[in-house]
């Protein structure tokens, strides 16, 4: 029976939190580990983790300790996790349904063998409550590769299932403050090309995602990282290409969309 790893970093979340484990608690699917990896909150985000690891129907581990910020906390729930498949979905983020762990497993099985490296999905972007708003900007191609990132990160972590012991080679770059995650993608899918592994795609919303997280409260620092990732996997002439492109594009957009 395929399990599901979901890992999920804390840090003085207590305003966030309750939904994201109310998503992973109302779960139909039954094998799931949750690991709660907090970095010392002063808060009352542990008490509320501890609430509800008593009430959850799935096997709950939670750990609290300093870390040196949220690449490292991924990582140390990358080395802890016992799932065959592991997603990171951080305080605020939300599982888009009660199928929604099915959902993958079915699209893991539904896979001719090998096990696909990744399954992955769509996603939508939510307001504070939790409250649909939109889908996200970069939707997933229907047969993602290594190469599909060029044109920006086209599948968000949280709905970027991975194959852990594939993961697991590959941890997070702490050199990256903001942009770690697009480079950890990268790889694995680099890797499971080395391997001819398939990537699956589920078709179908699996995450939701807060409007507001890291990414945009530190963009510019998250665009230059960004931007240091692509060169690297994909050359930096072609990133300077792919990047003015970006720019014409939006451009373009803006100037169509104020003559509707």
């Amino acid at each position: 029976m395929i399990r599901i790893s979901i890992v999920t970093i804390t840090y003085n979340a207590q305003r966030s939190l309750q939904r994201t484990l109310d998503s992973v608690r109302s779960q139909t699917y039954p094998h799931i580990e949750h690991l709660i990896v907090d970095g010392a909150s002063t808060d009352d985000t542990l008490a509320i983790a501890l609430s509800y690891q008593a009430q959850s129907p799935h096997h709950v581990v939670i750990g609290s300790e300093p870390d040196r910020g949220l690449y490292d906390a991924m990582n140390k729930g990358l080395q802890q996790a016992t799932g065959d498949y592991i997603v990171f979905l951080n305080a605020g983020d939300t599982l888009h349904a009660p199928d929604t762990i099915e959902t993958v497993v079915t699209a893991v099985t539904a896979s001719a063998s090998p096990l696909p490296a990744v399954v992955y999905g769509d996603t939508a972007i939510t307001d504070a409550d939790g409250r649909f708003l939109h889908l996200r900007t970069h939707r997933p191609p229907e047969q993602l590769t290594w190469r599909s990132f060029r044109q920006g990160m086209l599948v968000c972590h949280q709905a970027f299932y991975a194959r852990l012991d594939l993961a697991r080679q590959f941890p997070y770059n702490l050199a990256y403050r903001h942009s770690s995650d697009v480079d950890w993608c990268i790889r694995i899918m680099k890797e499971a090309e080395r391997q001819r592994l398939p990537l699956a795609n589920a078709h179908a919303v699996l995450a939701d995602f807060e409007e507001g997280g890291d990414t945009t409260q530190h963009h510019r620092a998250s665009l230059m990282e960004r931007f240091q990732v692509m060169a690297s996997h994909y050359g930096t002439l072609q990133t300077i290409l792919l990047h003015c492109w970006f720019v014409v594009r939006a451009v373009y957009r803006r100037f169509a969309g104020s003559k509707k």
